[in-house]
C-alpha cells in the first residue's frame, strides 16, 4: 500500500516540520479542503506554506491508519499547548504514490443533551 506509507511520511514531516519532506508527499496539484471552515487550498506551495504558517506549538501523533488501494484514512491526535483534539483525515492518490487531495474533519467536543445517561459510559 504505496500511499499508506506516503501518509505515514506526510504526517511524520510534518510532526517533525521538514517542510522539503512533506512536500515531496504531495502532487503538484493536491487540494486540501477544511470542512467546518469551507477553506479549499489548491496546489503544492499553497498548502505547504498553510502548514508551515500554521501558529501555535503544535503536536500530533496519530492514533489509526485505515487503507485500501487509492484511499487512506487517519485519525490524528493534535495538541496545541494545553488544547487536545483529534482530526480525520481522508486522502486519495494521483496514481504515482503522491497525495492528490485531503479532507479534514476536526470535531468540536460538546456536553452530550440530557436524559442517555442511563444508556452510556462517559470517559
Amino acid at each position: 500500500m504505496e500511499l499508506r506509507k506516503t501518509v505515514e511520511r506526510y504526517w511524520a514531516a510534518a510532526e517533525a516540520r521538514d517542510w522539503a519532506a512533506f512536500a515531496d508527499t504531495l502532487a503538484e496539484d493536491v487540494v486540501y479542503t477544511l470542512s467546518q471552515t469551507r477553506e479549499r487550498i489548491r496546489g503544492r506551495e499553497k498548502y505547504v506554506q498553510f502548514n508551515r504558517e500554521y501558529p501555535g506549538d503544535w503536536r500530533l501523533r496519530i492514533e489509526r491508519i485505515v487503507a485500501e488501494p487509492g484511499h487512506v484514512v487517519t485519525w490524528v491526535h493534535f495538541t496545541v499547548g494545553l488544547e487536545e483534539m483529534y482530526g480525520i483525515s481522508f486522502f486519495t492518490e494521483d496514481g504515482e504514490g503522491r497525495i492528490l487531495s485531503v479532507t479534514d474533519f476536526w470535531p468540536e467536543p460538546y456536553e452530550p443533551p440530557a436524559g442517555r445517561e442511563h444508556l452510556v459510559e462517559r470517559y
